[in-house]
């Protein structure tokens, strides 16, 4: 929690602040990438207040941790998440309604929008959705990765040479013929060579 009291409501007030917090639980991409629970979570915060609210903008810095998605090495990455958010007065609505001479529509969608509970507001919602949206989809150790031999899971970048003879599937049956057309002609040669044999002994 974050106190925004000492600001008050004086509209242009402003307040800078540092802070390191711990990493809250499943801050990341569910078996893909995200920072641990309880890592150290660096905040840098501008919180300025205006009509509605106080309007908090700020960074958040946290390494994360991945497996390669190509050859399942551990992966560390260095995030930088920006967000803003406005954290409204409870009484805002009423304010804004006393001054405007069309009632508010009341379709607009309280659960999207963030309120001061007391001078104070919660900012991990935030966070998670500005880190989640920073991290890669697709965390990879190094760009040009090699991965994993397909054949075997040898990892390719320790081993440049590595490869199979592989046959393709398309040209085996005609291989298969190959063999046996072979196999066929060495029988052949050597039966004329067994009459050859007897027609010099005679």
């Amino acid at each position: 929690m974050f106190d925004t009291r000492e600001l008050g409501r004086r509209p242009g007030a402003l307040k800078r602040l540092t802070r390191s917090v711990e990493a809250p639980k499943d801050l990341g991409i569910d078996g893909v990438i995200g920072v641990p629970e309880g890592a150290p979570l660096a905040l840098k915060l501008r919180l300025e207040s205006v009509m509605e609210g106080v309007l908090v903008t700020g960074t958040a810095r946290a390494t994360a941790e991945a497996e390669c998605v190509r050859c399942l090495e551990p992966v560390s990455r260095e995030v930088s998440a920006d967000f803003q958010e406005m954290f409204s007065y409870p009484d805002a609505d009423d304010r804004s309604r006393s001054r405007t001479a069309e009632p508010v529509d009341d379709a607009e969608d309280d659960e999207d929008r963030f309120f001061l509970e007391d001078g104070l507001f919660d900012l991990e919602s935030v966070l998670r959705d500005a880190v989640v949206l920073a991290l890669p989809l697709q965390p990879v150790c190094k760009e040009t990765c090699s991965g994993l031999c397909s054949e075997c899971g040898i990892r390719l970048d320790e081993n440049p040479g590595h490869h199979h003879d592989a046959v393709d599937i398309r040209w085996a049956a005609l291989q298969g013929l190959a063999e046996t057309d072979q196999d066929g002609e060495k029988d052949n040669m050597g039966g004329a060579e067994a009459g050859v044999d007897e027609k010099q002994e005679k």
